[in-house]
């Protein structure tokens, strides 16, 4: 949002004063890092036929502690899939693992690479997008 400053410098001959407008957060982070938590603050827009009055606001989310307790209590834990920590110092589990994905991915794309270029090279109209030679 564009804002207005002024500066004025005094030195022992002159006083001088500046006028400029520069681009500036409507809602600078200073304001924002000291809101507590719950709180929020925004800026909307109207349209010219739906006319909003007040277009900035500084609000309160409102948390029902109970409820959110009473909610957490019902939390189930997720499950592990895939667990990479090493029962030892020895680091080589996690790596296996990692590098045995990693090259999983790869083989499955190169695998569905191929399975496109075949069904591209049988379709009649797609087949001409293929570089001569594949």
């Amino acid at each position: 949002m564009l804002q207005k400053r002024q500066s004025m410098s005094i030195n022992r001959n002159d006083v001088s004063h500046s006028f400029n407008t520069q681009m500036d957060s409507l809602i600078p982070q200073s304001k924002i890092s000291t809101l507590t938590q719950g709180m929020f603050v925004g800026s909307v827009s109207d349209n010219i036929d739906q006319r909003i009055d007040q277009k900035i606001f500084h609000a309160e989310i409102v948390v029902d502690s109970e409820k959110v307790k009473a909610d957490e209590a019902r939390y189930r834990p997720i499950p592990i899939l895939t667990d990479f920590k090493d029962d030892t110092e020895d680091k080589s589990k996690m790596k296996f693992v990692i590098q045995k994905n990693y090259e999983q991915v790869k083989k499955d794309v190169r695998d569905l690479v191929e399975r496109e270029i075949e069904r591209i090279k049988e379709d009649p109209v797609l087949c001409r997008l293929l570089p001569k030679g594949i």
